[in-house]
């Protein structure tokens, strides 16, 4: 089986400004060596935030190359809404609704998260690696 791995949308936005501390990851799942996923719901973070720094040309050029990469972007579904609520009652503030679905996400597809967000990597329900911006 092969190992998964969740992406937030901080790692994104550090793929496409080609940080070679993700190189790897993003050739591996270009590969097929790994599965990779991200959540819509992050997905969206990275469109949204990459439109108030760069644009709603640039955010949606990104957007579209992301989507025509081997990441498979997973739709939210009852269940893992569910669970990302779950995850943001019991974080309250300390996690944004978008940081509860990658780990809500992780959390099914036991996969490690590769977030830049410490609060988030703080967490002991999966394996997370932090890449600080």
């Amino acid at each position: 089986m092969k190992e998964s791995l969740v992406f937030d949308a901080g790692i994104i936005s550090l793929h496409l400004v080609s940080d070679p501390r993700v190189k790897s990851y993003f050739d591996d799942v270009e590969d097929s060596k790994k599965l990779g996923r991200i959540s819509s719901v992050n997905l969206s973070e990275f469109h949204y935030k990459t439109c108030e720094k760069l644009g709603k040309l640039t955010a949606d050029i990104r957007y579209y190359q992301i989507r025509q990469t081997q990441l498979k972007v997973v739709e939210t579904d009852p269940e893992l809404s569910r669970m990302a609520g779950v995850e943001k009652c019991r974080s309250q503030h300390k996690l944004s609704l978008a940081d509860c679905y990658a780990l809500a996400l992780a959390k099914t597809e036991r996969a490690t998260l590769l977030t830049t967000d410490r609060e988030l990597a703080k967490t002991k329900e999966v394996k997370t690696l932090l890449f600080l911006p």
